[in-house]
């Protein structure tokens, strides 16, 4: 692995690694990453939670694959629609092993787009972006998003940019990793970051708390599956819409919107589900 795994759920970001070797099979495998991004450990993880994708399926009408794949593409539409909207610099925190930068530079060559990851995800990934190419103005750059200061924390990162330009800050796969008190300090912390920025937008998502919903025991039993493989919590957090809008807000976020994959049935040609989602998409503005 790329990380010594010593794990503290509120303070330790290494094993967040230990997934992205999976998401970045799911991109590739779906015909959403190059193969350069393929790494042993994701193809055998793939393999290995392939029971419980099939159980899940039978049971609610969608995997852990298809909640991943939704995401996925709901946030790439938000990223581009924020890139026509003339957002060009972009900053992917916790970019694992995701292609999106690299697919976003082909499209858009004149989109400054950082990648932030631990030290050790970072120099894989610098490695494999030399590997394929990498065009001018795609960087990659140590960043772990605990430190409140010094050269890896997200204020070192954000100062590093220009400041003249509409940026955006873009996480996936990282939030649900850590309490909700935690990463709240995250984002109040990014919020006052990001306001030295002419306009700055912050994209997410979050796997909310639904009790209520007919699939939560499902969820429950995906959500231990994730812990064991992560050696950790995934906790859920917020319980409504309105309440995950409320936390940002108090965050230090001025507008939020919360939207789910199914807004996006007619929009996107990506996986849908029998039921009501089980995960939030989050788009935040200071």
């Amino acid at each position: 692995m790329d990380q010594t795994i010593d794990i503290d759920t509120a303070t330790d970001t290494s094993r967040i690694s230990i997934s992205a070797h999976y998401t970045g099979y799911i991109w590739y495998n779906n015909g959403l990453s190059h193969k350069q991004f393929v790494t042993p450990i994701g193809r055998a993880a793939y393999w290995a939670l392939k029971p419980m994708n099939a159980f899940m399926q039978a049971m609610i009408g969608a995997s852990i694959d298809t909640f991943l794949l939704q995401r996925h593409f709901v946030l790439d539409h938000l990223v581009e629609q924020a890139i026509a909207e003339g957002y060009d610099q972009v900053v992917e925190l916790a970019a694992g092993l995701s292609s999106r930068g690299y697919l976003i530079k082909q499209a858009y060559p004149n989109v400054h787009y950082v990648e932030g990851d631990l030290p050790g995800m970072s120099a894989r990934k610098s490695g494999l972006l030399d590997k394929l190419g990498r065009p001018f103005g795609h960087i990659t750059q140590p960043c772990n998003i605990l430190d409140e200061s010094g050269p890896h924390s997200i204020e070192a990162l954000l100062g590093s940019l220009d400041k003249t330009k509409k940026t955006l800050i873009i996480t996936e796969g990282l939030v649900n990793y850590f309490d909700l008190p935690t990463i709240r300090k995250v984002w109040a912390r990014m919020a006052v970051a990001l306001k030295g920025f002419p306009q700055a937008r912050y994209i997410t998502e979050v796997y909310p708390k639904l009790e209520q919903h007919p699939s939560y025991r499902y969820v429950k039993v995906a959500q231990k599956v994730v812990g064991f493989f992560t050696q950790g919590e995934y906790p859920l957090h917020y319980n409504s819409n309105e309440t995950m809008q409320q936390g940002f807000l108090e965050d230090g976020f001025a507008t939020v919107s919360v939207t789910a994959p199914e807004d996006y049935y007619g929009t996107l040609d990506m996986p849908t589900s029998s039921r009501q989602s089980l995960v939030r998409l989050v788009v935040a503005e200071v």
